[in-house]
């Protein structure tokens, strides 16, 4: 059986069907294609279970590839090794089970341009892919630029009946700020390449081979701002968080549920990998720091998502209200912090997948997200109102489900963190993200979908068997970690 484990095939599987796709021998037709893109998901995913069924945390899975016996860049120490551990393993499942959600909903929303859109979908997944398992810092970085290219037109192509114009300023909008983001994390990546080099005499960009601690701190501390800049775009944290509302708005839903439930763990992950791990003794000066900036994510955005009137903007703001937490747990700098973040990551990823796949239906039926132009479509859409009514519970925190598990376990480790009173004190102060993402949610629920029936909304029909698949399939997992979450915790 272990002759089957090669993260390499993992990361080449969605890879070399993308070009397939985009080859001229494919053939046109959007339901070939589509299908061809849920077969390729869902082996993934039964090849990620298969990897998890195998998998043992104390001896991860490395894979390491040569060419003709040489390194990638032998010279600079720079290989292709990847690298899958407890928590890579956690997001790569993960990811695919998102993607095969994402390339399962795109039937109602995608139009135009299946072969390209879908030929993008498993680009983004392998690069994606190639980030959470990455074991060399310019590996990473090359699937962390990689990624920008498929998720550009993803956001900003004409693929389904939400595109309007603003969809490619929102895309070059992502580019711009990730780009910026990018060439800061470079930086930090080349200082702390060669200051390893300078201090240990061996050349190697591998994680496992780095070691900040005979860096002068000073140089420690610039090199970790540097990483928290750069993922600090991508996770966002604010002030660096405005390209995500509208590019989270603009962009086809499945696209969406891609870039909350995914995208933006990537920020997250950099800051666990970089910062938290390699460079822990700056992080822990930092991150008092950090926690102030999270307290903001977390109330701030969650004032504005109450004042939005497009429900796609309120799950938007929402999500980075939420990233806040994941980054709350990170600066607790402690084991139940770490088991938190991750545990927070998947939960939040189910959470805005199923809000957005809601938002997505309601426009496909209703051909509007503005609230005020919504309103008593739960007597012809039951079986939305009742995933809908679900999923908005689960988002606000309710018992078994799974946020509140990660919500408790975040305050519990921020109040008995040692990284100072700051921590203890937003802590507290973030126990009222309860009460406002009940307002914003409570808001979503009531103005979409009670109220009076509409004469204009009386000929829409209630979800088809496959969106009842996707959110039935969100649902059950947001209950299964909500009653079980040793599942996930004991791998992380």
């Amino acid at each position: 059986m272990e002759m089957l484990i090669s993260i390499p095939i993992l990361i080449l599987i969605p890879m070399l069907a993308s070009f397939l796709i985009m080859s001229p021998m494919f053939t046109n037709n959007e339901i070939s294609v589509r299908r061809f893109t849920k077969s390729i998901c869902s082996i993934h995913l039964l090849y990620s279970v298969l990897l998890l069924i195998m998998f043992n945390p104390e001896h991860p899975y490395i894979s390491k590839i040569s060419f003709f016996g040489f390194d990638w860049i032998e010279s600079l120490g720079v290989q292709f090794i990847f690298k899958l551990d407890s928590i890579s393993m956690i997001l790569t499942l993960l990811t695919s089970f998102i993607f095969l959600l994402a390339a399962i909903s795109s039937k109602i929303h995608i139009r135009k341009n299946p072969k390209f859109y879908y030929s993008m979908l498993l680009l983004l997944m392998s690069a994606v892919l190639g980030i959470f398992t990455a074991n060399d810092m310019f590996v990473f970085f090359m699937f962390w630029e990689l990624e920008i290219v498929p998720a550009y037109f993803l956001i900003g192509g004409n693929f389904s009946l939400e595109w309007t114009s603003e969809a490619k300023k929102s895309a070059v909008k992502f580019v711009l700020f990730t780009f910026f983001g990018s060439m800061i994390m470079l930086l930090g990546i080349l200082l702390l390449h060669y200051y390893n080099y300078f201090s240990t005499q061996i050349l190697s960009a591998s994680f496992d081979s780095i070691s900040a601690g005979g860096l002068p701190f000073a140089i420690q501390l610039f090199i970790s701002i540097c990483f928290i800049i750069g993922f600090g775009v991508k996770l966002p944290i604010i002030p660096l968080h405005s390209w995500l509302p509208d590019a989270h708005t603009n962009a086809p839903t499945p696209v969406s549920m891609v870039l909350s439930g995914i995208l933006l763990k990537t920020g997250a992950y950099g800051i666990l990998r970089f910062n938290y791990q390699m460079m822990h003794d700056a992080f822990i000066l930092i991150a008092p720091i950090l926690v102030v900036f999270a307290l903001i994510n977390i109330i701030y955005t969650a004032f504005v998502a109450f004042a939005q009137t497009d429900i796609k903007r309120i799950v938007a703001y929402s999500s980075i209200s939420n990233m806040g937490l994941i980054l709350l747990g990170l600066c607790a700098f402690n084991k139940l912090g770490l088991n938190a973040s991750v545990f927070h990551m998947v939960a939040h990823a189910l959470i805005t997948s199923g809000l957005f796949m809601i938002c997505g239906i309601i426009y496909v039926r209703c051909k509007t997200r503005d609230i005020n132009s919504l309103g008593g479509i739960a007597t012809k859409m039951p079986n939305l109102f009742g995933f809908a009514t679900l999923i908005i519970l689960a988002s606000v925190g309710i018992p078994l489900f799974a946020p509140f598990i990660s919500e408790i376990l975040t305050i519990i480790s921020a109040m008995f963190s040692e990284m100072g009173m700051i921590t203890k004190a937003v802590s507290i102060l973030s126990l009222p993200l309860l009460v406002l993402s009940s307002c914003y949610m409570l808001k979503f629920l009531h103005c979409a979908f009670m109220g009076d029936q509409q004469d204009k909304f009386s000929k829409i029909n209630d979800i088809s068997v496959h969106e009842f698949i996707v959110l039935g399939a969100i649902l059950v997992w947001l209950v299964v970690l909500g009653i079980f979450p040793s599942i996930l915790l004991g791998v992380i």
